[in-house]
């Protein structure tokens, strides 16, 4: 199956509101987009930065912004792209399939958290990288 922007799932994230701070769930194994647990990490990007071109050979991710504001860029292998921008302000869970490639902007706080939720342990072996200059896009939002 060619991988293609359209597979991406948009999981609205359910925040619930408690005294002494929010709570936002992240994912459940009956969502859909889970495709089994291999790790969850975060990464930490800093406004107006951008960290772009990646390709995953087999992960999924489900990405999720807790803290900030991100916008997401995937291209696919027709070069259509879709822009998503998600964070504190719109709580939506991404379902990535692997071979799409993409990159990211910190838009919202001084540093934006994203949570990746993924079915395998990361490896650097399934991971295609490109300069960003590799890839043709305007970061402008």
């Amino acid at each position: 199956m060619t991988a293609s922007v359209n597979n991406i799932f948009r999981t609205s994230l359910p925040v619930i509101s408690v005294l002494g701070g929010n709570v936002m769930h992240g994912m459940k194994n009956t969502d859909i987009g889970f495709k089994g647990f291999g790790e969850a990490y975060f990464s930490y990007i800093q406004k107006n930065k951008i960290k772009a071109w990646k390709k995953h050979l087999k992960m999924n991710l489900n990405l999720i912004v807790p803290l900030g504001s991100v916008m997401f860029i995937f291209m696919d292998e027709k070069g259509s792209f879709r822009k998503e921008i998600i964070g504190d302000k719109n709580t939506l869970r991404l379902s990535v399939p692997p071979g799409l490639w993409f990159g990211f902007k910190g838009i919202g706080s001084e540093v934006n958290i994203i949570l990746n939720i993924s079915d395998i342990i990361h490896d650097d072996n399934e991971v295609i990288r490109k300069n960003i200059s590799e890839i043709n896009f305007d970061w402008k939002h």
